[in-house]
């Protein structure tokens, strides 16, 4: 694009304006020109509103979730609505109110209903993602006449992610506001008697605010606090408690304001402009050809930021009348395309209710279609134009525009329209029928006619989309136009084998599938419109039936053990270059030196230390020095005086490689004899061999696993902010991590400072689940150096991309299992190879191999077991920790030879699994005598809760009367052993420090990231002293109070430092003692001010390590663990065998879990840990560039952000999700009798993974297949799809097809 004159850019701008104007939760700002770079939650963290987060950049998360207010002049009324501010350019919101979390409630002025409900119902963990939820919450109720449905909730926070809660507190947490009574308006005499004196919130003129007036009121009375104007409203909780809350209201400014046109800068050169008039856009259209016009910048944000689209002019046509019309006419309806999806829903809703019904099947096709379009803040900002012009390969609604015969008016710069059917629109992905001179300006969508049929089907997995037009006229509705149909695009399909987005196979079958499911979706309607001779067959309803949701149901049971003042209570929760494998040339950066706020690219020859560095060995560079060996692996850091200007000129540094030969798979690590040195591991227990050659086995089965790994997802990335202090003699940093031990450890060792002058505090972080035990520390270690060196405070945050892409993920493994039963199931002999995926340095792939063969028996006794481990070195960034640390691997590994045993033997797995249970007394592999032992009352416990039998019986019946749906049913036992298994590691420390006015300050060396560990230390130290739970205060981990301590992990933290900190409180209680003696009753208040005259040290450090553990691999015996929890898991799936759909209709969990120090916590570790385990099983696929996936590029991570990389949402949760603890089994080896919970439930999701594989041999019993079959988690559906064989698979795939797996 050519660069204007000056006399151009003066005509251009001729009637434009700067004055950018906003309110921020009540308070008038004015943006200042030079901002049009910046989206508004940039904006806001600058400005000091850090409560709204930043998780992904690109909406998929709802972390950064804003509720803005504007003046509709369309509806002649204010309206509210949610959006992500990590999309929304700041000017964009200019003339708007945006309301952020801190708008709403805090803990000085009080906390909104909405915050207060959410904390009660204990639905904040680590709570990053709880500004996002509550402002979605928020924005609902505030954009609601009357209170929302339970289904309204569930849709307006199916835009918002949390990894720690499993979503049902939320979830129930919210549904008290779709109880509420109408008592909006409230008619208290308080409210009457002000009603005449204040604003109205939407027309800023005095009204009665008792109704609806013609200005759009639509509040009750405003007051004034703290300066703010402010409304009443008023609901009723569950148990029907009133309350009064102060709202702010929409500024009468705005509501007064005339729109100006904008014209404004931004970084680069950037042009930034909002025209009000048609002509004007079109008039810069003309001057500017390669501008973008943009309404919600959801595309284009994304271009800009991810795929750095150099666009120097934005046009913001939000508020050009033309391009917001909505019409009904007599052929159709007229669709501007401004109009936001939102605003299309809203619409279409009200014509299907007004229209006859045979008119409007592709406006319900299309409502339908937006139901499933993203979260609601995302449809709340984009626009039905922005979507057709994107002309994106994975758009829900651009073949629906097709199929309904949808027609695009479009216009140039000289008023010229002409019209363009949408089939003859899309020229080719990303490519579309539009001159540089011409913009969409309508869509018009005609109305249907009778037995014309318009029908919409989904399925979310599939990256990419076939837009396919198959021609029916003139053929009769009938089978054999049917196989004609399919015959067509089974050879029309156009997908190669390295078709982007993979999955060639899946989608060849999805597209017959789909066509199958229409024409019998057809057959049905025309069937109840005339008696149809192709009628449906009452088996094959099933295909065409509508999932329809159910209201989600939770369940929790418990009992309490009270133990002092808090313990056993449900407390409330405190609060580069892209070369896989290659040698470095050349960096040159002297393109770097001249990018804007630029201060230095430092890399390896400028580490003031070591520049080696690791979790357990030191094999891991922090800046490569000459090799690289993964895709991200870091070169140099570059340090500028903004986060955006740092990323500029990194992009600047140019590096030459040579590229070498990676290794990019554990199948190829194992055939070129890849591995790590000295990982060989192996556990022998019996005789193998003999038992194999015996004839003691009657059946003797060989299999391959092969198990996927999984992203942490934690909603706040790795940061680190690190400065010097002294003149640069000591170091302090504030750190996301796990192990603020490690960052001190290894900020020391690339510093070459004595750990004495290096200070690490963690307050809390934003989710870890092991992804911050050890990886944090290299980028803390790299940051480091720019502080150390220029002496100036040096913060990194990463990108979510860039978190994904080079920080690690739970280690994919293979298992070769050789497994030798008799007929009767009990299990004899087991052999099993194990490796797995380490990545390019060690870090705990060992230890998470170890951990893997301590679980892969699960809990089953037999007599002779061989394992064997290695650990393969692969050209992939260091995979590391993750919840259960290898544990899950294994047993996951272990209930698939289960399964097929119970195949093989035509047997129920869950017979198979109990008749090889251990026992109280049993001796495991690895020699550790089980004590303690109540795994079989948990398992009976759960058969009785489930109701298994029934369940068995009721799921058969529905299988049978239905051929296209299916359901399976499974129940899954642990046993997962608590403590490191590395000795040393299992120690803690704690300070406590009592003050003379009774409160109590605890400091201990674990990590608060959403597990509850603070509130369960906190209730430890009140009921010791005896005082209430507000009393104690735990501030941050910083290792200049606790040194040495272990990371917070294994699930052993609240084991480890619950019992340091008693025994600081018993220490202390022991000088009281005498003077409390003395005093007779007193408060605690007056004993510790007493023992203050008297001299009493009121400070104690505390002490713990976890007893008689140690295991030898030479040896191989010992004790790895302390103690062991229990749990049982039954679920219940339902899966659309034609789609590989599913849904969990069922999850019932029965843990012991001892006396709980904390059951609403603990309730809360099973729920959040059981649905990471059901995205893990079910859901999660990484993709990485291997001979699989030959689309990627090698060795780089595809699935690097909530676009492409799916966790569970609210959506995905079980319909009845029940919870319960085993009552009466206390445990003597950890503090109150209470057990580790973070970890041992998360395996037990795959209790869903085998009820999805029970689904499917239902399945497979309709085409004759009973034989076992391979089924990989996670089960996508492609693989589910794919398993569930039938004439629409077979033309691609035979029965035994295996879906290619990032191993």
């Amino acid at each position: 694009m050519g660069s204007l004159t000056r006399a151009q850019e003066v005509a251009v701008d001729d009637g434009y304006s700067s004055d950018a104007v906003l309110y921020v939760n009540g308070v008038r700002r004015v943006i200042p020109d030079g901002l049009a770079h910046l989206t508004l939650i940039q904006y806001l963290r600058d400005i000091g509103l850090t409560g709204t987060k930043l998780g992904c950049g690109e909406g998929g998360c709802g972390a950064c979730t804003v509720m803005v207010s504007f003046y509709n002049q369309h509806l002649k009324k204010t309206t509210h609505c949610a959006i992500n501010a990590c999309l929304a350019p700041v000017y964009s919101v200019e003339g708007m109110h945006v309301i952020t979390v801190e708008g709403i409630g805090n803990r000085q002025l009080g906390l909104h209903p909405v915050q207060e409900t959410l904390a009660q119902a204990h639905g904040s963990q680590c709570g990053f993602c709880t500004p996002g939820f509550i402002m979605s919450m928020y924005a609902l109720l505030r954009s609601s006449k009357t209170p929302p449905t339970e289904e309204q909730i569930e849709e307006y926070l199916s835009g918002n992610l949390c990894r720690c809660t499993g979503y049902r507190p939320i979830i129930d947490a919210f549904r008290v506001f779709a109880k509420t009574e109408d008592s909006l308006y409230t008619s208290s005499s308080f409210t009457k008697d002000l009603a005449d004196k204040f604003v109205c919130p939407s027309s800023g003129k005095p009204c009665s605010c008792r109704a609806t007036s013609v200005n759009g009121c639509e509040s009750p009375v405003v007051s004034t606090t703290h300066g703010r104007q402010q409304k009443l409203i008023s609901f009723s909780d569950v148990d029907g408690s009133s309350y009064i809350e102060k709202e702010l209201i929409f500024p009468p400014e705005l509501l007064l304001r005339n729109p100006m046109p904008l014209h404004l800068y931004g970084f680069g050169g950037l042009h930034w402009y909002r025209p009000l008039r048609l002509e004007h856009v079109l008039d810069l259209k003309h001057r500017y050809p390669e501008a973008k016009l943009l309404v919600g910048n959801t595309e284009v944000g994304i271009e800009m930021k991810f795929k750095n689209a150099p666009y120097q002019v934005l046009i913001s046509v939000t508020h050009v009348p033309e391009l917001n019309k909505l019409s009904v006419t007599e052929n159709g309806l007229e669709i501007g395309a401004s109009i936001r999806l939102t605003e299309l829903q809203n619409f279409l809703k009200k014509v299907i209710g007004e229209r006859a019904t045979h008119e409007t099947s592709s406006c319900k096709a299309i409502l339908e279609q937006l139901r499933w379009f993203a979260g609601k803040q995302i449809k709340n900002a984009a626009s039905v134009g922005g979507n057709i012009c994107t002309a994106s390969p994975i758009s829900d609604l651009n073949p629906l525009w097709m199929a309904a015969g949808a027609s695009f008016k479009i216009i140039d710069f000289k008023g010229n329209q002409r019209t363009t059917l949408a089939k003859d629109f899309f020229l080719a992905y990303h490519k579309v029928d539009l001159t540089q001179n011409e913009i969409l300006l309508s869509v018009f969508l005609p109305w249907t006619r009778p037995f014309e049929f318009v029908k919409e089907f989904k399925q979310a997995h599939p990256e990419e989309r076939m837009i396919l037009l198959l021609s029916l006229i003139g053929k009769n509705w009938d089978k054999h136009t049917l196989e004609d149909a399919l015959l067509l695009l089974k050879d029309d399909i156009p997908l190669t084998e390295d078709a982007p987005g993979g999955m060639v196979e899946f989608r060849k079958s999805l597209t017959l599938s789909f066509f199958f499911k229409f024409f019998l979706c057809v057959s049905h309607q025309m069937n109840e419109k005339v008696q149809f001779t192709e009628g449906l067959h009452v088996n094959h309803q099933s295909a065409v039936m509508p999932y329809s949701k159910p209201s989600f149901n939770g369940t929790q049971c418990y009992e309490m053990t009270k133990e002092g003042t808090a313990v056993g209570l449900p407390m409330i929760h405190l609060s580069s270059k892209l070369q896989a494998h290659a040698r470095i040339l050349s960096i040159d950066d002297s393109l770097a030196k001249t990018s804007p706020g630029f201060a230095g690219l430092f890399l390896s020859k400028d580490v003031p230390g070591s520049n080696k560095i690791g979790a357990v060995i030191h094999d891991e560079e922090v800046f490569a020095s000459e090799f690289v060996t993964c895709v991200g692996q870091v070169i140099g850091i570059v340090v500028a005086d903004t986060h955006e200007n740092a990323k500029l000129a990194s992009r600047k540094v140019l590096i030459e490689y040579e590229e070498r030969l990676p290794v990019l798979s554990i199948k190829d690590a194992v055939s070129c004899g890849s591995f790590h040195p000295n990982t060989e591991r192996c556990l022998v227990s019996g005789d193998v061999e003999w038992c194999f050659q015996s004839g003691a086995c009657d059946k003797i089965i060989e299999g391959e696993v092969h198990v996927g790994g999984q992203e942490h997802f934690y909603l706040e990335p790795h940061a680190s902010l690190i400065w010097t202090v002294d003149g640069g003699n000591e170091v302090h940093m504030i750190s996301s991590t796990q192990s603020p031990q490690k960052h001190q450890d290894c900020v020391a060792h690339v510093l070459g400072l004595p750990m004495s002058k290096v200070v690490c505090k963690t307050k809390r972080i934003g989710g870890g689940f092991g992804g911050k035990e050890t990886r944090s520390a290299i980028i803390a270690s790299a940051a480091c150096v720019p502080a150390y060196l220029l002496k100036r405070p040096v913060k990194i945050t990463l990108d979510r991309d860039v978190d994904m892409m080079i920080t690690g993920q739970r280690h994919s493994f293979l298992g070769k299992y050789k497994v030798g039963f008799t007929n009767e199931g009990k299990v004899l002999a087991l052999d099993l190879e194990l490796y797995n995926n380490a990545g390019n340095s060690l870090d705990l792939s060992l230890s998470v191999l170890e951990r893997a063969i301590f679980h892969s028996e699960n809990v089953y006794d037999i007599p002779h077991i061989r394992f064997r481990g290695q650990v393969c070195y692969t050209n992939f960034p260091s995979n590391t920790a993750f919840r259960g640390f290898g544990g899950p691997q294994g047993m996951l590994i272990a209930e698939n030879w289960i399964q097929r045993i119970a195949m093989e033997l035509q047997r129920s797995p869950e017979d198979i699994r109990e008749i090889n249970f251990q026992s109280e007394g049993s001796v495991t592999p690895y020699g550790q005598e089980l004590q303690n032992f109540t795994l079989r009352q948990v398992w009976d416990e759960l058969k009785v809760s489930c109701e298994f039998s029934k369940a068995r019986d009721a799921v058969d019946h529905f299988n049978i009367n239905n051929r296209w749906r299916k359901r399976g049913i499974a129940m899954i036992p642990t046993k997962f052993g608590i403590s490191f298994t590395t000795k040393a590691m299992n120690q803690a420390g704690a300070l406590v420090q009592v003050y003379v006015d009774g409160t109590v300050l605890v400091t201990h060396g674990g990590v608060e990231m959403g597990q509850g560990l603070h509130t369960k230390v906190a209730q430890i130290a009140a009921s010791s002293f005896n005082i209430p739970l507000n009393s104690v205060f735990i501030s941050e981990a910083v290792m200049d109070k606790v040194p040495n301590a272990s990371p917070t992990a294994a699930s052993a933290s609240s084991d480890m430092y619950g019992a340091a900190v008693l025994d600081a409180c018993e220490q202390i209680k022991a000088r009281m003692n005498p003077i409390a003696t003395k005093l007779g009753h007193c408060s605690f208040t007056e004993l510790a001010r007493a023992c203050y005259f008297e001299r009493i040290d009121l400070s104690a450090h505390g002490f713990y390590i976890i007893p008689d553990i140690g295991f030898n691999f030479r040896d191989g015996k010992g004790t790895p663990f302390s103690y062991y929890t229990y749990g049982a898991a039954f679920a219940e799936v339902e899966i659309d065998t034609l789609t590989g759909d599913f849904q969990t209709r069922t999850a019932d969990i029965v843990m012991d879990l001892g006396h709980s120090l904390n059951p609403a916590i603990d309730i809360g570790q099973i729920e959040g840990a059981f649905i990471q385990g059901l995205g893990w099983i079910a859901l999660e696929e990484l993709k990485w560039g291997d001979s699989n996936h030959k689309w990627i590029r090698p060795g780089n991570l595809y699935t690097c952000g909530p676009g492409t990389y799916k966790i569970p949402s609210a959506n995905d949760i079980p319909t009845n999700f029940k919870v319960s603890l085993l009552k009466g089994a206390p445990n003597p080896k950890a503090i109150h009798s209470s057990k580790a919970v973070g970890e041992p439930p998360f395996f037990l999701a795959a209790s869903v993974f085998f009820a999805i594989k029970d689904a499917i041999i239902a399945a497979r019993a309709e085409e004759n297949l009973s034989e076992w079959f391979p089924l990989d988690n996670p089960a996508t559906p492609e693989r589910i799809r794919m398993a569930c064989v039938d004439d629409f698979t077979r033309p691609f795939a035979s029965p035994d097809f295996r879906p290619n797996l990032s191993v």
